[in-house]
């Protein structure tokens, strides 16, 4: 069953995002990131560039020819990749067949309408039988 972890609080989503894929990375775990938003999409591929400051992460949009040797893939539809060990969800909806994932990072903001459509994604996952863990960012 798909491990279900919300990493909430975040002061900026977008850079706890782009810290937790470089951690990820570190570790050397591919991520694939579900930012069906134009906006967001664009958002983390630009401070993937620049975060860490004296590194970079390499990533890449998953229709990329790249993707298949890049560990971090940005994606605005699931359908056809094949990874499936982790994916990272920054849309304000649950992903189209997460369920296929070993883990699902959610990030949350701050921001009152990205808390509320979070509260239904938790209830969505719980009401499934799925074990959610949190993970306080607010005061980072």
């Amino acid at each position: 069953m798909t491990q279900v972890f919300f990493y909430h609080g975040a002061a900026d989503r977008i850079a706890a995002a782009c810290a937790l894929l470089g951690g990820a990375y570190a570790k050397k775990k591919p991520m694939l990131v579900f930012a069906p938003e134009k906006e967001v999409a664009g958002s983390v591929d630009r401070m993937l560039w620049t975060h860490p400051a004296l590194g970079f992460v390499p990533h890449c949009r998953a229709d990329s020819p790249l993707a298949a040797e890049t560990p971090i893939l940005i994606a605005d539809s699931l359908e056809s990749i094949a990874q499936d060990e982790r994916l990272m969800n920054l849309s304000q909806v649950i992903p189209p067949g997460f369920s296929r994932f070993a883990s699902l990072i959610e990030v949350v903001g701050q921001d009152d309408a990205d808390r509320e459509a979070a509260r239904d994604r938790v209830k969505f996952y719980k009401d499934r039988g799925y074990e959610v863990r949190y993970f306080d960012l607010s005061e980072r």
